[in-house]
């Protein structure tokens, strides 16, 4: 089977001038469709960096990154914000969301672009809320949630498009234990219909939700390890 997600020596050096600075050197490795796949490492070790240049949001400096069989670095820029819509949903430690918007019109802004009737999107936004436990909450705007429920509106606008790919930076950083599981728990649902999970985090107690763990160091792969199996799903891409 294809790998859904493919990377072969990525690199990324910022800087020049005697200040180069190298967040990943020479990354190799492959995701299967169905994998809940939890990157960790010390800061510094590259996972960030990772994340983004497999969400798309920017070109390693070397190497070759393919996603549901797309080559991100022969797309143009239209044609890379045409794969994050359709493939990836990504989800922040920050949350992201418009603070002058509700949680249903912070779910609809993914949706902007595409020519369907306001009802319809509104109807999409309710159901995703509903399915990330927000029902009854979506005219409420982003200073009246709390921090799990806005971490939630975040998951469902990151589901607008039923992308097969899920990215999570740290998505539990700024919640207390209780309400990190509760996330974790939306995510672990989620796999568990199939979608492909990649989630850097500090907290190595939520390896226990995943099927494989890769560890960072100083940009390199220290180790990759199989958790537990997990039933391989065709990629929907």
């Amino acid at each position: 089977m294809e790998p859904i997600i493919h990377l072969k020596d990525v690199s990324m050096v910022y800087g020049g001038n005697g200040t180069r600075t190298t967040a990943l050197a020479g990354i190799s490795f492959d995701v299967l469709q169905g994998e809940y796949l939890v990157i960790t490492g010390e800061s510094g070790a590259g996972k960030s960096t990772m994340l983004t240049i497999l969400g798309g949001l920017q070109v390693p400096t070397e190497g070759a990154v393919r996603i549901g069989g797309s080559d991100l670095s022969a797309l143009p820029a239209d044609g890379l914000a045409d794969f994050r819509r359709k493939t990836i949903g990504f989800v922040f430690q920050a949350y992201h969301l418009l603070p002058y918007l509700t949680a249903r019109e912070n779910v609809m802004v993914p949706m902007s672009p595409e020519r369907v009737p306001p009802r319809e999107k509104e109807e999409r936004a309710n159901d995703l809320l509903a399915s990330v436990g927000l029902a009854g909450k979506e005219d409420r705007l982003p200073s009246q949630l709390s921090g799990g429920e806005s971490q939630r509106v975040a998951i469902a606008r990151a589901l607008v498009h039923d992308p097969p790919v899920l990215l999570a930076d740290e998505p539990t950083g700024n919640l207390d234990s209780a309400t990190g599981e509760q996330i974790l728990d939306l995510f672990s649902g989620w796999h568990g219909r199939g979608k492909t999970v990649l989630m850097v985090t500090h907290n190595k107690a939520n390896l226990s939700r995943a099927t494989r763990s890769i560890r960072l160091r100083d940009g390199q792969v220290e180790e990759d390890r199989l958790l537990q199996s997990f039933s391989a799903e065709p990629a929907a891409v």
